[in-house]
């Protein structure tokens, strides 16, 4: 039972409840061409912030105590990765896809954190900057986080909405229809 998961299926079969794929994708070319490496951008966001409150200290500590920030942050940096990317990994691996952006994309996933948002391994990335921002009181990261999110939806998200209404048609339209980019 899991091998048959695990193959993918034909061109032009089957993709969300059983509708067929608009249009063929060529064996060569199935992929979402993304166009940068997304754990990259929080990467960067996270280096660029400390490096700039490190050029030019900006003092928020006293917004929020420096016990209670760590949870907060800490929180919403675990809540993050648990309830939005985890999750979405093991979901992806159970239908027997790989996260990796250039690998073919087999059927649509609708349920767990992608019923929630079409994208909660990027949305998580963005909360975890989030999170870091609150625990180190760094106004710089807060700042860049947009940045980073602009970033992973035009250099990410667009290609690989591209690629999946390419290749699942009325079948993933209709996903967009119900479940948003972000939240």
């Amino acid at each position: 039972m899991v091998a048959a998961l695990r193959e993918p299926p034909a061109q032009g079969s089957a993709g969300l409840h059983g509708k067929k794929a608009a249009v063929t994708i060529k064996p060569d070319r199935d992929n979402a061409r993304v166009r940068m490496f997304p754990p990259a951008a929080p990467l960067l966001n996270v280096l660029g912030g400390i490096g700039l409150q490190w050029l030019w200290p900006i003092d928020l500590g006293f917004l929020i105590p420096a016990p209670a920030r760590y949870w907060i942050g800490g929180l919403i940096a675990a809540g993050a990765f648990f309830g939005l990317g985890l999750w979405s990994v093991v979901l992806m691996r159970h239908s027997g896809q790989n996260v990796n952006p250039w690998t073919p994309t087999f059927r649509i996933l609708d349920r767990g954190p992608f019923a929630v948002t079409r994208n909660p391994m990027y949305l998580q990335m963005v909360l975890i900057c989030l999170g870091i921002a609150v625990m180190l009181a760094n106004p710089w990261l807060l700042l860049l986080t947009p940045v980073c999110a602009w970033a992973l939806d035009r250099l990410a998200i667009q290609p690989e909405e591209a690629y999946l209404e390419a290749k699942f048609g009325d079948a993933y339209r209709a996903y967009k229809t119900r479940v948003r980019r972000w939240l």
